[in-house]
């Protein structure tokens, strides 16, 4: 069986995305390495050991490549990643509290509750709830 073990989101600031993912988010830091000249190898996760396996890389989003694609996708307004709550009312309630600016409030989209918000990195970030 094949899984999903890490998958990176691009962003301006690898410490301030790691405070913004950990701090703001929730999240809880899975590896944080310091590589030499600047360079920081950082990996975030699901708190209180709720998917183990999986990590977040924040990965750092200069280069021609990174550059376009994430221009390309903030200014379609298109989420580079989405995350599930239990409770997207009570999270936007939570995080709008703590200065964080939503892009979409909580709306019906098909068979989930969406919101959009900016992840001040350089990212639009979706969370969703099942609405069955």
């Amino acid at each position: 069986m094949i899984k999903v073990a890490m998958t990176g989101v691009y962003v301006d600031d690898v410490a301030r995305a790691h405070a913004f993912y950990t701090d703001v988010l929730g999240f809880e830091t899975r590896l944080h390495r310091d590589l030499g000249d600047g360079i920081l190898f950082v990996t975030v996760g699901a708190p209180a050991g709720a998917q183990p396996d999986l990590q977040l890389l924040l990965e750092p989003g200069q280069g021609p490549i990174a550059g376009s694609y994430r221009s390309a996708l903030y200014d379609a307004g298109i989420p580079c990643i989405v995350f599930s709550v239990d409770d997207l009312r009570g999270e936007y309630a939570r995080l709008r509290g703590l200065g964080v600016r939503f892009t979409h409030p909580p709306q019906r989209q098909g068979p989930v509750l969406a919101a959009v918000f900016d992840d001040t990195c350089g990212n639009l970030v979706q969370l969703i709830q099942s609405r069955e």
